[in-house]
C-alpha cells in the first residue's frame, strides 16, 4: 500500500538578488530553511521587466556541487573556463557539475520580455566534490514526456513510469514538470529514501488534501506517492533527491565538507586552478 506524502510546512520564498543585480525569490537556503538535503538552494526568477535581468550572472566560480537550471520562459547563454559554451532555450534546462572547480557565466540573450525560470543547487558527497567538472544542456524537444489520462509530465532527471529522464552524468534526483488537467487527481510516485519538495509553478490545487497555489514550496514529508488534485490548470515541478548526510561547509561558491576545504577552493581559485583540466 502507499503511503502518501503529507506537507511538513510550505515556504513563500524571499525577495533578494545575485549576479550583477538580478532579482530573484529564494526558497531555500535562507534563514527559513538553509537547505533540504541534498538540496542547498533554490532560486526563482521570473520578471518581464529587463531592468531586473539583463545584467545577468558574469564569470563567477564554483566548487562543490552540481546546479540545474530550468528555463520556462527567455534565453540565457552558459559560458565557462572549460571551454563549454550553450544557449538556454524556453523549455530547455541545464545540469552543470561544478565538481573541482569551474569559472561560468550565465547571461540573458534576449533584450526584452518574460525571463522566468529556476535554478536548484544539488550537493555532491565527499567523493564526488572533486571530480571533473562536466556540463549539459537539455533543449526542449530534447526532454522526454510521460503522458497519461490525468498529467503530462516533462522529465529532465529522475524515472517515471519506466520513461528514464534526460540528464545523464549526475547525482541522481527527480526533477519533473508536471502538468494536471483541471478536476484531476493523480500520483507521482517517489522513492521513500529521498527528501521531496514541490513548486508550484501555476494553478491551484491539493496535496494530500492540503491546498496549494502558484508561488507556493511545499516541503513533503516521508511517503512514497505524492497526491495530487488540480483545481484548474496546476502546474508544478517535484523534485526530490537521497540526503546525503555528511558534513557541509558553505561560503558564497563554493560548498565542502570543511572549512579546510573552503579554504583550499579560495587557493585554488586564486592560483587561476578552475581553469585547467584536473
Amino acid at each position: 500500500m502507499n503511503s502518501p506524502r503529507k506537507i511538513e510546512r510550505i515556504l513563500k520564498g524571499h525577495e533578494t538578488s545575485d549576479g550583477a543585480g538580478v532579482k530573484l525569490r529564494r526558497y531555500i537556503g535562507t534563514r527559513e530553511l538553509m537547505a533540504h538535503d541534498p538540496f542547498l538552494m533554490l532560486d526563482a526568477f521570473y520578471s518581464d521587466d529587463p531592468d531586473s535581468y539583463l545584467a545577468g550572472f558574469p564569470n563567477h566560480p564554483h566548487r562543490g556541487f552540481e546546479t540545474v537550471t530550468y528555463l520556462i520562459q527567455g534565453k540565457m547563454e552558459h559560458n565557462d573556463s572549460r571551454g563549454n559554451r550553450g544557449l538556454l532555450e524556453p523549455g530547455g534546462a541545464q545540469f552543470m557539475r561544478a565538481g573541482s572547480g569551474i569559472i561560468h557565466s550565465e547571461m540573458p540573450r534576449q533584450e526584452n520580455g518574460l525571463m522566468w525560470g529556476y535554478q536548484l543547487w544539488v550537493n555532491l558527497p565527499a567523493a564526488l566534490k572533486m571530480t571533473e567538472p562536466h556540463y549539459q544542456d537539455l533543449q526542449a524537444q530534447e526532454i522526454p514526456v510521460v503522458e497519461t489520462e490525468s498529467y503530462s509530465a516533462k522529465l529532465l532527471s529522475g524515472n517515471l513510469g519506466g520513461v528514464q529522464g534526460a540528464a545523464k552524468g549526475f547525482y541522481p534526483i527527480d526533477y519533473f514538470d508536471v502538468e494536471f488537467k483541471p478536476g484531476q487527481s493523480a500520483e507521482i510516485p517517489v522513492a521513500a529514501d529521498r527528501s521531496a519538495f514541490v513548486i508550484v509553478v501555476a494553478g491551484s490545487g491539493e496535496i494530500s488534501g492540503q491546498k496549494i497555489s502558484r508561488g507556493n514550496l511545499p516541503i513533503l514529508g516521508a511517503g512514497d506517492v505524492i497526491q495530487f488534485k488540480a483545481d484548474d490548470d496546476l502546474r508544478v515541478i517535484v523534485v526530490a533527491g537521497k540526503p546525503i548526510k555528511e558534513p557541509v561547509a558553505r561560503y558564497g561558491p563554493f560548498v565542502m565538507n570543511t572549512p579546510q576545504e573552503i579554504e583550499q577552493a579560495f587557493v585554488d581559485y586564486e592560483a587561476g586552478k578552475f581553469s585547467q583540466a584536473v
